[in-house]
């Protein structure tokens, strides 16, 4: 059976002093400082959907196709060169990502979500993402260039990892930081 934590009393003196906070709180649209508030219509597609929501979808499904193959580069941030390259065959996962939640609460705890853990019918605060897991993946960027190639980056530490739905060229790319000496 799994090892779960159970939410603490320690939430409630966070949420004592947080509510007071809200309630002073109110919908005037100009703020103390003069700024005013702002709406934007967004545009939608045919489909309903704005091109975020599109993208989101699009990643999803792209990313859940069975027996697909992508293409992974580690770059060294400081010399520009490929450090690793492997294909991936289905998808990269972050080690944040679980397949029940982390957290659970005591049983009759209201507006909760329902989870069954083995066997066993527990509540959680966690959300079962779009992915169908729970946890979070490391911060990224993603897109789709004018040829259609999906690609992923992530820069983290020294290194920085891109991820592609094909094959890419990866120029040495060279950075110098030295300050200059010469007199204005």
């Amino acid at each position: 059976m799994m090892n779960h934590r159970m939410m603490t009393p320690r939430v409630l003196p966070l949420v004592a002093c947080v509510v007071p906070l809200l309630a002073g709180c109110s919908d005037d649209p100009v703020s103390s400082s003069g700024v005013q508030k702002v709406a934007v219509a967004v545009k939608t597609h045919a489909s309903g959907l704005t091109v975020e929501q599109e993208n989101v979808a699009r990643r999803l499904e792209l990313e859940n196709q069975p027996g697909s193959i992508k293409h992974l580069y580690v770059i060294s941030s400081m010399s520009g060169d490929v450090i690793l390259y492997s294909s991936v065959k289905g998808k990269v996962t972050s080690s944040g990502k679980r397949l029940s939640p982390y957290t659970i609460a005591p049983d009759p705890v209201n507006r909760l979500f329902k989870v069954d853990i083995g066997g066993a019918n527990r509540r959680t605060t966690e959300v079962l993402q779009d992915d169908g897991t729970y946890g979070s993946s490391i911060p990224y960027l993603y897109w789709w260039d004018v040829k259609g190639v999906y690609h992923q980056h992530y820069v983290s530490g020294g290194q920085i990892i891109h991820l592609s739905d094909q094959p890419i060229s990866v120029p040495k790319v060279i950075l110098n930081l030295e300050q200059g000496t010469g007199s204005r």
